[in-house]
């Protein structure tokens, strides 16, 4: 199978860790994700956001790189309205205009989490379904519009949930017409919302999972409504899920734990403190291609560079845009990126 000339290798990055960026690792990624812009009545806002002169010498000294605003997040509301009324989304187009006008980006990748539901505590509406297609249609129209304008190409990009609720609330067949690529979590899987003890970010379901999505599960599932292989790129975590009060049975792999799976420590901690130290032991499930820690009494799950070597191959193996990962300060480290980018080099 001939190599593509290049994957995409996309990072996300809080505004306020910027100024963290190494050059080593910017020469690494072909896009960024600066997060957050935010809806504010009907309207992309970065009045938040404090870091952005950043941006500019980023851009200086890495042309080629590929920046975009990142839209919304966890519990970020403002899509529904904004989506809801053509005068909405002509608002919220012409604001993205402003953005790529007064900065340096490339793009805006919108993180609505997650139209039709409302579980973040956002305004939700059945509507958001057709809506979001719409949204995303005007906004398509406004940048080809730019673009014409200034000869160049904008990225209209979006994050989305890896499980069938996703597709459930939109038109994927629809949306992939309008966006260079989605971003899929292929983390947090599991977690938050589950009692259940396992991988939040694994590339296979293992045998025994009640929780049967995984990465390659999400990959056939925005494939089957309608994504075309080209356009998906793959998640990758740069932290952890615990759980706590877990049984000592099975490694603690797959059973009821008397918390849910809340946000562990980050790469940087669990190289310091928690990978085989502690108490605590890697183990590797050889079916999740995943790995995951265990101490007796709570279980962590996470990436490592031998699960993304893992994803790397299988983007390439199944003609894949790429993989992305959130968050960049998650790994003070640089190994996990350095395995991305070595996994998804053109060989």
């Amino acid at each position: 199978m001939k190599e593509k000339e290049k994957y995409i290798v996309a990072g996300y990055v809080l505004d306020s860790k910027l100024s963290e960026m190494t050059q080593e690792d910017l020469n690494k990624l072909t896009h960024l994700n600066v997060a957050f812009g935010h809806v504010r009545n009907d309207e992309i806002r970065t009045d938040h956001m404090k870091h952005m002169e950043v941006l500019d010498e980023i851009k200086r000294d890495h042309p080629e790189l590929n920046l975009l605003l990142s839209v919304g997040g966890w519990s970020a509301g403002g899509f529904s309205e904004a989506a809801a009324t053509e005068d909405g989304r002509k608002r919220m187009a012409n604001s993205a205009l402003r953005v790529l006008t007064d900065f340096p980006f490339d793009g805006i990748d919108l993180d609505w989490e997650y139209p039709c539901y409302g579980e973040a505590g956002i305004h939700s509406s059945p509507e958001d379904k057709t809506n979001f297609t719409l949204l995303l249609k005007t906004m398509r129209e406004a940048l080809d519009r730019k673009e014409a304008q200034d000869a160049r190409h904008y990225l209209l990009t979006i994050a989305a949930g890896a499980d069938q609720y996703y597709v459930d609330g939109t038109e994927m067949d629809q949306v992939q017409n309008y966006i260079d690529f989605v971003q899929l979590m292929t983390y947090d899987m599991r977690g938050g919302f589950q009692v259940l003890t396992g991988h939040h970010t694994n590339l296979y379901t293992p045998t025994g999972d009640l929780f049967r999505i995984s990465t390659d599960a999400s990959v056939h599932i925005f494939v089957q409504a309608g994504v075309p292989r080209d356009k998906i790129v793959i998640g990758a975590a740069f932290y952890s899920r615990i759980w706590n009060q877990v049984p000592d049975r099975n490694h603690g792999l797959l059973q009821m734990a008397g918390s849910t799976g809340g946000y562990g420590p980050d790469f940087t901690a669990l190289t310091s403190d928690y990978i085989n130290k502690n108490g605590f032991t890697r183990y590797w499930d050889e079916e999740a291609c995943a790995p995951y820690l265990f101490n007796g009494s709570s279980l962590i799950s996470y990436d490592d560079e031998e699960s993304l070597r893992h994803k790397c191959k299988y983007v390439k193996n199944n003609n894949l845009a790429g993989m992305m990962f959130w968050e960049y300060s998650c790994d003070k480290t640089h190994r996990l990126l350095n395995a991305i980018h070595s996994g998804l080099k053109a060989e």
